[in-house]
């Protein structure tokens, strides 16, 4: 049986989640679609507010820790990525954003992502569009059409009742499966040692637009 590799990112910052709740959702109807094409999956999550302090040490030295490193190995080498941001002033939070900038601006490049995130009210609902799928696109990554919000009254009572949430996460989930059982990430050599695509040895950094 083919298995594949789902790595989960949540940066919600309470105890319980709804951040992580949205996350777990995507992956477990990922992981059930992925099952249906007989494909195995491997999950593996992280919540990355357990984090914050090894990615601003990275911020501020450049150099990931051991146990932030383990985070970004499994991230990058993964055959498909989760990711989901609470809302903080109409944007993704800081948290989520610091995570992805100490990463290596190619470590993503292909790699299929469902974007997700969640806020009070419905209204937070275009940061999907005008923020975060921004980010993936520049880092080269794949993002599904289907991105999932989450609303404060979509955990609320009746929300069982209300099935544009579970109609958005199987769609999405659907989109990553069909992704990820086609995606040769796996089998790719990466060199880490490598340099930029930007880099000019004659000519130093160019400004990427």
């Amino acid at each position: 049986m083919t298995t594949r590799t789902i790595a989960v990112l949540s940066a919600g910052l309470s105890q319980p989640s709804s951040t992580r709740m949205l996350a777990d959702k995507i992956a477990a109807a990922t992981v059930a679609r992925l099952a249906d094409d007989g494909i195995e999956t491997n999950v593996v999550s992280f919540d990355l507010r357990d984090y914050a302090q090894d990615i601003t040490n990275n911020m501020l030295t450049g150099f990931p820790s051991p146990k932030l490193d383990e985070v970004i190995e499994a991230v990058t080498g993964a055959d498909g990525l989760i990711a989901v941001t609470p809302i903080f002033t109409t944007s993704f939070s800081g948290l989520f954003k610091s995570f992805f900038d100490v990463i290596d601006n190619r470590a993503l490049t292909d790699m299929p992502v469902v974007i997700g995130a969640t806020a009070g009210t419905a209204r937070h609902s275009l940061a999907l569009d005008y923020a975060i799928r921004p980010m993936f696109t520049y880092l080269h990554s794949v993002v599904v059409p289907t991105a999932v919000f989450a609303a404060s009254e979509d955990w609320g009572s009746g929300a069982d009742k209300v099935k544009t949430l579970p109609d958005r996460i199987d769609r999405a989930a659907g989109e990553l499966a069909a992704l990820i059982a086609v995606s040769d990430r796996s089998s790719e050599v990466r060199d880490p040692f490598a340099l930029d695509a930007s880099f000019s040895p004659t000519g130093g950094f160019q400004p990427e637009f």
